[in-house]
C-alpha cells in the first residue's frame, strides 16, 4: 500500500498528506452522514414493520471507497466515533425532551381533571347544601305562619269572648224597656207608612221614638240615633197630599151631577147673506128682476146654509146613562186617589171632563164650575214615593235581641233542665 500511493516528486510529495487527510475528512463526513441516514432510515422502517437488516448492508456499501485510506485515518474513526454519539446523544435527548413534554402534559391534564372534579364535587355540594336551605327556610316560614294563624285564632276567640261579656255587662241596665218602648215605635211607623201611607202619623211615631232613645243618654247609641234622624228627614221630604180634600171635592162633584143643565141642539151658525139692490142700469134688467124675485119670496121662505156637525137632544133614558156613567168615572178618581193610580185618576176625569164638555149647557154657571173643578183636580199629583225600607228599625231591632233577648235564655235552659 506505501508503493502504490508514493508520489514521484516533490509537489507529489507534498500533496500527498493534504489528500489523505482531505480524503480522510470527507471520508468521516459521509460516514457521519452515512451513519444519521441509516438511523433515520432504520428508524423509519422500524416505525413501518420493515425488517432492520438492510441498514448494515447499505452502509458498508457508502463505506467502502474509503478503504484505501484506513491504514492512515486512525484521527478520522475517532472523529466517526464522536460524531456518532453526539447524533445518538441528541436523538435521546430529543426523545427524553419528547417524553418529558408527553408526561409534563399528561400530569397538567390530570391535574386540571382532577381540579374540574373538584369544582364539580363543590358544586354539587353546593347545590344540595342550597336545597336543603331552601326546605329548612320554607319549613320554618310554614311554621311562622301556622303558628301566627293559631294566635290569631286565640285572640279572636279572647275578643270574642270579652265582647259577649262585654255585651252581657251593657244588658243589665235598668233603662232597657225605653229601648223597647222606641222599637215598638218604630215598627208602628213602618206600618202607618207603608200600609195606610199615612206619612205624618209615621213622622210622628219615629220622632216619639228618638225622645225615647235620647232619654237612655248612651253614648254606644249614637249610630242608631243618627239612622233614626235620617229616616226622619226622608218622611219630611215626602210631598204631602191632602187625599182626603181630593176624595170630598170629587164626592161634591157627584152630587151636582144630577143638577146639570143638559144642553138643547146645537146648530151651527148659518152664513151670512147679504140683500141684493136693483141697479140704475137698464142693461142689468136680469140682474134686477132676479134679485127683485128673491126679495119677493123671502118675505114667505127663509133658508139658510150651515156647515158643521148638529147635536141632536137625549132622551130621557139616555140622559141617565150619562149621568150615571160620569158618576162611576168620578168613582174611578176616589178609587185611583187612595191606590195612588196617577194614570186611572187623569184618565177618570178626562173623561168625566169631555162629557160634561160635549152633552152639558156650557153657558150655565154651574156647568162652568164643575168643568173648572175637574180640571183643577187633574193637575194634582197622587202618586208619591215612599223609601223602601227604615234605616233605622233593624238596627234597633238587633239591639234590642242584643240586649234584652240574650238574658232570657239562661232561664229558658234551666228550666228545662228541671
Amino acid at each position: 500500500m506505501t508503493d502504490k500511493n508514493k508520489p514521484s516528486g516533490t509537489e507529489k510529495d507534498t500533496a500527498a498528506p493534504a489528500s489523505s487527510k482531505d480524503t480522510a475528512t470527507n471520508a468521516s463526513d459521509k460516514a457521519t452522514s452515512s451513519s444519521s441516514h441509516t438511523d433515520t432510515k432504520v428508524s423509519d422502517k422500524t416505525q413501518a414493520g420493515d425488517k432492520p437488516s438492510v441498514a448494515p448492508s447499505s452502509s458498508a456499501k457508502e463505506t467502502q471507497p474509503a478503504k484505501p485510506s484506513k491504514p492512515t485515518a486512525s484521527a478520522p474513526l475517532k472523529e466517526k466515533k464522536g460524531g456518532r454519539g453526539l447524533a445518538v446523544l441528541a436523538i435521546v435527548l430529543v426523545i427524553a425532551l419528547g417524553a418529558g413534554l408527553y408526561y409534563h402534559g399528561h400530569q397538567q391534564s390530570m391535574q386540571y381533571n382532577a381540579g374540574i372534579a373538584t369544582l364539580s364535587s363543590q358544586v354539587s355540594e353546593l347545590k344540595t347544601a342550597l336545597e336543603d336551605s331552601d326546605k329548612q327556610a320554607q319549613a320554618a316560614v310554614q311554621k311562622a305562619t301556622q303558628d301566627t294563624q293559631v294566635l290569631i285564632d286565640q285572640q279572636g276567640k279572647t275578643i270574642a269572648s270579652l265582647q259577649s261579656a262585654l255585651a252581657d255587662v251593657k244588658g243589665r241596665r235598668p233603662n232597657d224597656w225605653l229601648l223597647a218602648e222606641a222599637n215598638y215605635l218604630v215598627n208602628q211607623a213602618g206600618r202607618q207608612l207603608w200600609l195606610q201611607h199615612d206619612v205624618l202619623t209615621a213622622t210622628t211615631l219615629m220622632e216619639n221614638a228618638d225622645q225615647r232613645i235620647a232619654e237612655l243618654n248612651d253614648p254606644s247609641l249614637t249610630p242608631l240615633r243618627q239612622a233614626m234622624a235620617k229616616d226622619i228627614q226622608q218622611l219630611k221630604a215626602i210631598k204631602r197630599i191632602d187625599r182626603d180634600g181630593i176624595v170630598l171635592r170629587l164626592n161634591s162633584l157627584q152630587q151636582e151631577v144630577d143638577k146639570l143643565p143638559l144642553a138643547n141642539a146645537i146648530i151651527p151658525e148659518g152664513e151670512a147673506v147679504v140683500p141684493e139692490t136693483v141697479s140704475d142700469n137698464v142693461d142689468d134688467w136680469q140682474q134686477n128682476l132676479k134679485a127683485s124675485l128673491s126679495d119677493f119670496v123671502s118675505q114667505f121662505i127663509t133658508y139658510r146654509k150651515r156647515d158643521g156637525d148638529v147635536v141632536p137632544l137625549l132622551t130621557p133614558a139616555q140622559t141617565f146613562y150619562l149621568q150615571e156613567n160620569l158618576k162611576a168615572k168620578l168613582d174611578q178618581a176616589i178609587t185611583a186617589v187612595y191606590r195612588q193610580n196617577g194614570r186611572l185618576y187623569a184618565e177618570s176625569l178626562k173623561a168625566a171632563e169631555e162629557w160634561a164638555e160635549r152633552f152639558y149647557n156650557q153657558d150655565a154657571k154651574i156647568t162652568e164650575s164643575f168643568v173648572s173643578t175637574l180640571k183643577a183636580l187633574s193637575q194634582q199629583t197622587i202618586a208619591v214615593s215612599y223609601p223602601e225600607a227604615l234605616e233605622s228599625q233593624q238596627l234597633i231591632s238587633d239591639l234590642l235581641a242584643d240586649r234584652l233577648r240574650r238574658d232570657l235564655a239562661p232561664l229558658s235552659t234551666g228550666e228545662s233542665s228541671q
